[in-house]
């Protein structure tokens, strides 16, 4: 009997399109992609659409945000629900890299392994335990099931979370992260490193980012995104700096990675705690990543770190941390432990919505 081979291409993948806090990506079960890393990328770059800045001839939006990939698979971690693998695909560039993860798609991982039976909803609210499989990380995430049916909208509970970035409201989602055994929330050890003749902080509180002082690049922290992205001399300095932070931060050659994302941090301007903006590396964020949030509020609470002498902060929280398009809270501990360590705990509440759930067509080539 001669072997079924199922092409891809014309038989199509299943597929779900979701948006996931402030950034949109394609949710897979991990078993329905090729278990070889060559052939899943290839594959996935035609699903996404890139090589091409358009991504016209798939399902990128033309923009790091827009153009990621999430992969899910029962876990068998004892004590683990579920493993999740995020992917960034390249938009102008065939690219896949794992080297980072993305707190915003988190936010969809638990709502979509309840829709491919992988956890058993309950009748009001279901908890999913999720292993980020690029950081070693575990999140915690709860979210509303009336009737055993993920609550998206948040009509089950008479009210809907808003989130700055994302128009409307929609069912929240809160996300209880801690960090895996190995992590480190200063990587280098120090709470302040120099580079360049820049003060900066690096910390990792579940993405890694360097902290710097806006005003020592000329930024007053009131730029939009498009303008700051005009500044080649300001680019060109703060990845001069990002290809010394990476080894330092134990992530070795950076000059092809995604991480450290750069933050330029400046005083509030709206009531919040700091102001930022972000290069992630090239393209500065729109918003902020629900990650790169953490790590800025364990960093601003750090004394002696970038940032801190800039930061209000409150005895109890949430910190808002600012960006280019409101606000974000973030919730987050630190304290110095016996082991001479500063550690971090953080808990955001996010929101997700099923786009689209189907099969997706690749081209048949790159």
């Amino acid at each position: 009997m001669t072997e079924d081979v199922r092409d891809p291409s014309g038989d199509g993948i299943r597929c779900m399109l979701m948006r996931g806090g402030t950034s949109k990506g394609a949710y897979f079960l991990t078993e329905d992609l090729p278990v070889e890393p060559a052939q899943r990328d290839s594959l996935l770059l035609r699903i996404m659409g890139s090589p091409d800045p358009t991504q016209i001839d798939g399902l990128g939006g033309a923009h790091p945000l827009t153009s990621k990939v999430a992969l899910v698979s029962r876990s068998a971690e004892s004590g683990v629900d579920v493993d999740y693998l995020f992917l960034q695909i390249g938009v102008d560039q065939a690219t896949v890299s794992d080297a980072q993860t993305c707190g915003n798609l988190l936010a969809g991982v638990g709502p979509f392994a309840v829709e491919r039976g992988l956890v058993a909803p309950g009748d009001e609210t279901t908890t999913v335990r999720i292993r980020l499989v690029n950081t070693g990380d575990l999140a915690i995430e709860t979210f509303l099931t009336p009737q055993g049916r993920v609550d998206y909208d948040g009509a089950s509970s008479g009210t809907g979370t808003a989130i700055d970035g994302v128009p409307g409201t929609a069912a929240g989602i809160e996300i209880a992260l801690s960090p895996g055994p190995d992590a480190r929330l200063l990587p280098s050890g120090s709470v302040s490193d120099t580079f360049n003749g820049h003060s900066v902080t690096l910390i990792d509180n579940g993405m890694p980012v360097v902290l710097l002082r806006a005003d020592e690049f000329g930024v007053a922290g009131t730029e939009s995104p498009a303008e700051l992205e005009e500044r080649i001399d300001l680019k060109v300095a703060l990845e001069s700096i990002r290809l010394q932070a990476g080894p330092a931060m134990g992530l070795g050659d950076v000059a092809h990675a995604t991480v450290p994302k750069m933050f330029l941090l400046s005083p509030a301007l709206h009531g919040g705690a700091v102001s930022t903006r972000a290069f992630i590396p090239a393209r500065v964020h729109t918003s902020i990543g629900v990650l790169m949030a953490a790590s800025v509020a364990a960093g601003i609470r750090i004394p002696g770190a970038v940032g801190a002498d800039i930061a209000a902060l409150t005895d109890t929280g949430p910190d808002l941390i600012e960006h280019p398009g409101g606000t974000f809270p973030a919730r987050v501990q630190v304290q110095l432990g016996d082991d001479g360590q500063w550690h971090a705990t953080s808990i955001s509440t996010r929101t997700a919505r099923k786009i689209f759930d189907g099969v997706v067509f690749p081209r048949p080539r790159l």
